[in-house]
């Protein structure tokens, strides 16, 4: 007993240690990066990603997941696919670092990072001043920071659901540096439903990523193939009755970055006229699934969506 209970101390104190050395690099990182100019950042994270990636174990999830959602693509054209996505990747760490100069647009001139998009920007202007709540999902596509940044941009009141990262140091930098230039953020926590709820209440915009495996989630198919999807925009949408809207990002060959807003997505309805959860995360998935084959090389294939349900 004594043994295992040295064990089981010396095991915690090393992930102590090891938890506060990732922190103590991963601070000090994305501080360094912030000194270099965004563009050469950008380029060389993209290229050093593109080099190192296909030597990890994600490249291989990401090379079955693709296979499997692409059987009519060749193997050089899923390799060609994959080394995109780490580019795109590498490209979206080194945006981080600089997020607060990521939103560069000029809508006169056009010549800023950020491209215009007439028929997104007038859909948020929209949404901004009709003074009513909305639901908006998003995906890793391009990069899923901007959205939220864009949102803050037009004045809209939002409400961001984000996950935290595992390391307190690491965590405490990302919600620092985003807090400067997005909405309020609100951690995946047991009560976020219910604050996400009361944003809804107050007239707030809410938005989450929803393109992610979900253990406790509902059955979608995606790419033909059955995974599990988060519930909570669906049950927020059937008990607000609000609109539902998608927003993503492009990543443009001239390295430039464009948003794109859809308009109100037709929900799945019940015999009784309510929303239906399942179906309504379905249509949403269709979407996103759609935004994929667009820009397959966009996406975050390297984690698993599909799993066993």
């Amino acid at each position: 007993m004594d043994l295992r209970a040295t064990k089981l101390k010396l095991a915690i104190r090393w992930r102590r240690f090891n938890n506060a050395l990732i922190g103590f690099l991963g601070v000090h990182v994305l501080r360094a990066a912030h000194l270099l100019p965004l563009s050469v950042m950008s380029r060389a994270s993209g290229a050093l990603l593109r080099t190192l990636g296909p030597l990890l174990r994600e490249h291989r999830i990401g090379r079955a997941q693709l296979t499997a959602a692409f059987p009519e693509k060749s193997s050089d054209e899923i390799e060609r696919i994959l080394r995109g996505a780490w580019d795109n990747l590498g490209r979206v760490v080194a945006e981080f670092a600089h997020i607060d100069q990521l939103w560069d647009y000029d809508r006169l001139q056009g010549a800023g990072r950020i491209m215009r998009s007439d028929d997104s920007e007038k859909i948020a202007i929209r949404l901004r001043d009709d003074g009513k709540p909305a639901l908006v999902f998003a995906a890793h596509v391009g990069n899923w920071e901007l959205p939220a940044i864009a949102a803050r941009m037009y004045g809209l009141d939002t409400t961001v659901l984000y996950r935290r990262p595992n390391v307190k140091a690491v965590a405490d930098e990302v919600v620092e540096m985003r807090a400067s230039c997005m909405g309020t953020l609100l951690p995946t926590t047991m009560d976020a439903p219910v604050k996400l709820a009361d944003a809804l209440k107050r007239g707030s915009h809410v938005a989450m990523l929803v393109d992610q495996w979900y253990g406790p989630g509902v059955p979608v198919m995606f790419f033909g193939r059955k995974t599990l999807a988060n519930q909570t925009i669906a049950r927020l949408a059937r008990h607000f009755e609000c609109p539902i809207h998608g927003i993503r990002s492009v990543r443009h060959p001239d390295g430039r970055l464009q948003v794109l807003v859809t308009e109100a997505i037709e929900p799945k309805r019940d015999a009784e006229g309510r929303i239906d959860v399942d179906g309504t995360m379905q249509v949403i998935t269709s979407v996103i699934e759609g935004w994929v084959r667009e820009h397959p090389e966009q996406w975050l294939w390297l984690h698993r969506r599909w799993r066993e349900v």
